[in-house]
């Protein structure tokens, strides 16, 4: 299953609705089915991932509205947290010369970093060196602490498109804390949907790229990752106890342009596109 947030272009009210996106685009609204439920964290928190898709498969015959109707949005908004592991592909290690980290490094985004699909990023004022990094992303569905590697897919409700946008001068500078520089406003699109994890039958077997202006800068598989989506979930328990709706960033591939040489950084009306087998393409165009 596709689970989306959307809203209907012409609903004055701009609400938040979830919907389950069909093979044909169109869009189910389980809106009425989930009346207590004001977005997928809150659905996630009250029913728990297993909860929501029995919900959601009781109405996938109801009525779908074409996707030229409804505006997608993030699927995931608000999280508790957003984690985010560096430096934890193969060909990234070798393309920098670092030897690959022993445990996963971990950083953070805000919430308010995250931004829809095909929504437009402004452009900072306070950067001149923004770039790009595609991840395969990673939605846990049920609260979970001091997990083992071995049980932490059952903490996955699913999977999900990122771009861990990056300003490389304010990742440098603040004493060397990367969170200036990852966490601005616009720097964690994320989308176009989740899938349900019963639908991925190895998250370590995904291809992933990313294009700017159609030209490819970076390419991979999933199979690079040197800690895998659930040693980092397992990891990552041991400090913080996962909530419905937390997401994992497991990296990003070669090719981010603030470490290619020379480097490149992303200008006004640059497009970004981001793609995971399976899960979609997200497009953002820098304003």
């Amino acid at each position: 299953m596709r689970f989306v947030q959307f809203r209907f272009l012409k609903d004055t009210i701009k609400a938040t609705r979830i919907g389950l996106q069909k093979k044909s685009g169109g869009i189910v609204d389980l809106s009425d089915a989930l009346p207590n439920c004001h977005s997928m964290v809150d659905a996630l928190t009250k029913l728990g991932g297993n909860g929501l898709i029995e919900i959601a498969r009781k109405n996938l015959a109801n009525k779908e509205t074409s996707s030229s109707k409804c505006q997608l949005l993030a699927p995931i908004t608000s999280p508790d947290k957003i984690f985010c592991i560096g430096l934890n592909y193969k060909d990234t290690c070798k393309e920098l010369g670092f030897t690959p980290p022993e445990e996963p490094l971990v950083f953070s985004k805000f919430s308010s970093s995250i931004t829809g699909p095909f929504d437009n990023i402004d452009h900072p004022d306070i950067s001149k060196e923004v770039f790009w990094e595609a991840e395969l992303a990673v939605v846990i569905g049920k609260k979970g602490k001091n997990l083992d590697a071995t049980t932490a897919k059952d903490y996955v409700f699913g999977y999900t498109v990122a771009n861990d946008i990056t300003a490389l001068d304010w990742h440098k500078k603040n004493g060397g804390q990367w969170l200036l520089g990852k966490t601005m406003d616009g720097f964690c699109p994320i989308g176009p949907s989740i899938l349900t994890a019963d639908k991925i039958a190895d998250p370590h077997k995904l291809a992933i790229s990313c294009r700017v202006n159609g030209q490819i800068k970076q390419t991979s598989n999933t199979h690079q990752l040197i800690h895998g989506v659930y040693g980092c979930i397992a990891f990552l328990s041991k400090f913080c106890t996962l909530l419905p709706g937390d997401i994992v960033l497991t990296g990003t591939p070669p090719g981010c342009g603030g470490f290619t040489k020379p480097p490149q950084f992303l200008k006004k009306g640059d497009v970004v596109e981001c793609e995971v087998e399976q899960l979609g393409i997200i497009r953002n165009q820098i304003v």
